[in-house]
């Protein structure tokens, strides 16, 4: 059965009982023992409200000391967990918890002006509201309990026990079966290839509640590197709070590697000297981006790996050698892949154990039990991955995937929309933005404050909201009906650019 998660995390508590795992930017930190005591104390409480083994737990946390504190204390308990991105709204998070079958839902009470205790409320489903968003406390803001009342450990590391959900390019977010295993097998190629170890730290900025929370986090056990956690970003003010931790890893996306190249010229190169490596992955990096980081951070550019929720991390370059271009390394330990009529197709230990949703099974693998990723790939005869495109209808925003047929879905009720197609235009910002390609009611205008509006007001999370605006007199459709949307992105981005002067 293998050693579960709390096992790694009870493991380097004793071994390494000094090491500090996690800081977060309000100045607070945990060392591996530190992390045991929080986590069981924390796991003490829940269980005096009621939570035990087989329970299904949703939460949501802004990413601060709490998260993987309550990641480890659930754990713990041996609950099916389901960490919930806090950008998700009613729609998404009514969806999940609906399929789920969530039993608990851990939320706060506001965070970043939005009032997640009052979704879940209106969601009708049981509900704990932790205060988060005020003032920060040594003491986690978790509930707490005598560890001594705790019951006995998980012991199989090979039982579902994760869920975690993507869009991927159907309207309605997929369920993602995991397992203690599988989510710690993604952190090989970040240990084995990135090579993060005692030493490292490295700044995150993103939603702890992705997987990626959970690969760093076992990373940073396994390895001995340290996270710090950011809960808001900003481009002028945090990379000077990063810099501050002395990181010597960054990440991971277009919009962060742009702002810190900008304040470490703005400091005349002394903001960041001990960066020894920049890590990318969900969405491709700009080759220019790639060039100017190794200008001014003396790297290889961007170092990429590849992976996808079901698979996460399958392959990962060195920081040694020079990352520029379509390739993203090699498969990490003990995962194999095959090109199919250009379709990469993975076997591996991180594989997840099947969707929520068992219909979806029959096409997310082949006959002989291969994942289908869906992207276009390429394999070197020395084994380098060159991901080439994708089949997926997807739009990558800030390394986030947003279904092109979701945000269709709710943009052709508005009024005044005949027909539309969605495509992501290559934004230096954010990677890639929302462009709805619209046909309008003859007479109509609209423009992307007031489609906004009516996206938010049906529900749709204001990251998946159209930046940019198309009007077009028809959309052109195959004798199947599809949109044509080669045609479609060329007109957006033309337009973008002429917009962007």
């Amino acid at each position: 059965m293998g050693d579960t998660f709390w096992d790694l995390v009870a493991r380097s508590g004793a071994e390494h009982p000094d090491r500090v795992l996690l800081a977060d930017d309000f100045g607070r930190e945990l060392t591996a023992a530190g992390l045991v005591v929080a986590a069981e104390v924390a796991a003490a409480g829940l269980h005096d409200l009621g939570v035990g083994p087989g329970d299904v737990v949703s939460w949501v946390l802004p990413t601060v000391l709490e998260a993987p504190v309550l990641i480890v204390a659930l754990a713990r308990l041996g609950v099916v967990q389901n960490p919930i991105i806090p950008l998700l709204r009613h729609r998404e998070v009514g969806l999940i918890s609906s399929q789920v079958g969530t039993g608990l839902m851990i939320v706060p009470r506001v965070l970043r002006g939005f009032e997640h205790a009052a979704m879940a409320e209106e969601l009708g489903v049981r509900t704990l509201v932790l205060d988060v968003d005020g003032d920060v406390t040594p003491e986690m803001r978790l509930p707490a309990g005598d560890p001594s009342s705790l019951p006995a450990p998980p012991t199989d590391a090979t039982e579902y026990r994760w869920a975690y959900y993507s869009s991927g390019t159907t309207a309605a977010p997929k369920g993602i079966r995991h397992t203690d295993a599988s989510l710690m097998a993604s952190s090989a190629g970040m240990i084995d290839g990135i090579g993060f170890a005692e030493g490292d730290v490295y700044p995150i900025a993103w939603p702890f509640t992705h997987i990626g929370g959970m690969t760093m986090l076992t990373t940073a056990l396994k390895g001995g590197a340290c996270m710090v956690l950011f809960d808001t970003w900003d481009a002028t003010t945090s990379p000077e709070r990063m810099a501050a931790h002395g990181p010597t890893v960054l990440g991971s996306a277009t919009p962060f590697f742009r702002a810190f190249i900008d304040a470490h010229a703005r400091s005349g190169g002394t903001l960041f000297t001990k960066v020894r490596a920049c890590v990318g992955g969900g969405a491709p990096i700009p080759a220019e981006i790639s060039r100017e980081l190794a200008e001014a951070f003396g790297v290889n550019g961007v170092v990429s790996s590849y992976g996808l929720t079901e698979f996460p991390i399958a392959t990962s370059q060195s920081p040694s050698e020079t990352a520029i271009g379509t390739s993203v390394g090699r498969f990490v330990a003990g995962v194999t892949g095959r090109v199919v009529d250009g379709e990469l197709r993975l076997k591996g230990p991180q594989c997840f154990l099947g969707y929520l949703d068992p219909e979806l099974d029959a096409t997310a693998f082949d006959e002989e039990g291969w994942f289908r990723t869906g992207d276009l790939a390429a394999i070197d005869d020395d084994g380098t991955v060159h991901i080439t495109g994708r089949l997926k209808d997807v739009v990558i925003r800030n390394a986030e995937n947003i279904s092109a047929l979701e945000v269709e879905e709710v943009v052709i009720s508005h009024p005044d929309v005949v027909d539309v197609g969605v495509v992501g235009v290559a934004d230096a910002r954010t990677g890639e933005h929302v462009c709805a390609c619209v046909v309008l009611r003859e007479g109509a205008s609209l423009d992307v404050a007031a489609l906004g509006a009516h996206c938010t007001e049906k529900g749709l999370a204001r990251h998946k909201c159209p930046e940019q605006v198309l009007v077009v007199e028809v959309l052109e459709r195959n004798p199947m009906g599809k949109i044509q949307k080669d045609p479609l992105r060329a007109l957006a981005t033309a337009a973008a650019e002429v917009s962007a002067g």
